[in-house]
């Protein structure tokens, strides 16, 4: 009766997750696509905020070069403007430099806090290689990733506990802990797919919106001949790797470049 009534619980808690996860729906209003997600824009505005300072912290602070500081400002709104962002979205963007001159990373922060550290910008060698970098973080923040990744977060959260739950035997406790930790690595694995393909989205707003602004979106495969050289996504396999591999990636958006421009990129376009 015990056992029987362990699983009930496990039921109960997975189907509740699950129709949280699934009734939870909102348009993206730049893709159009149909998100689960629940969180509003203006909650996600407010976690980037509150974030942005210990993510500041954590590689040196903000750039004391003030004419880098100015180059990456410049550089991040001109995609803004240009891509029409700010009239698509409610998100405030805001382009951060971090004077962590040995890291070369890039990453933003959900509802338009983006950073990059002098690690990356001194390894870019032109003002159309920044513009990749950095229209590839706000297609992160537009394709609304990390709202999704809490609410798949969430997601695996639930249904590991239901697991949990439903197969404890108090008469091997041993043989519960083995089965949640192979259920945790299971959603450890789905989140790192999950987050493989954000990447590749990401790329793919690069190529579109680079365009617009006047960079061509061939520099960011420069880019990823950089980060090759550099180590790549750090000597793991890409199967366990939350970036994809520089070398698949430069594919990927030579692909995304003859779908998006069929006709051939505009002219005057800076590399």
């Amino acid at each position: 009766m015990r056992l029987n009534l362990r699983v009930i619980i496990g039921l109960v808690i997975t189907v509740v997750t699950l129709l949280g996860y699934f009734l939870n729906t909102s348009t993206n209003p730049v893709t159009g696509e149909k998100q689960h997600v629940d969180m509003t824009a203006s909650q996600e505005i407010a976690l980037g905020v509150q974030a942005a300072p210990e993510m500041e912290q954590q590689y040196g602070g903000e750039s004391q070069d003030a004419r880098a500081v100015a180059a990456v400002q410049q550089v991040g709104q001109q995609l803004v403007q240009a891509n029409g962002l700010n009239q698509k979205t409610e998100y405030q963007y805001r382009f951060h430099l971090l004077a962590d001159d040995q890291t070369i990373n890039a990453f933003a922060l959900p509802g338009g806090q983006v950073f990059i550290t002098q690690g990356l910008l001194k390894n870019l060698k032109t003002e159309g290689e920044l513009a990749g970098v950095l229209a590839h973080e706000i297609g992160h923040v537009v394709a609304r990733h990390s709202a999704q990744q809490v609410a798949k977060s969430q997601l695996t959260q639930g249904l590991t506990g239901a697991a949990a739950i439903a197969t404890y035997d108090p008469n091997s406790p041993g043989s519960s802990v083995a089965r949640a930790a192979a259920a945790a690595m299971i959603a450890k694995l789905v989140t790192l797919r999950f987050s493989r393909n954000d990447e590749m989205e990401a790329d793919n707003f690069a190529v579109k919106f680079t365009p617009a602004a006047g960079y061509d979106p061939h520099a960011m495969i420069n880019v990823m001949q950089m980060l090759k050289q550099q180590g790549g996504s750090g000597g793991q396999p890409e199967f366990l790797s939350t970036h994809p591999d520089p070398g698949n990636r430069i594919g990927e958006l030579q692909t995304d470049i003859k779908q998006d421009y069929p006709q051939g990129l505009p002219a005057g376009l800076k590399m």
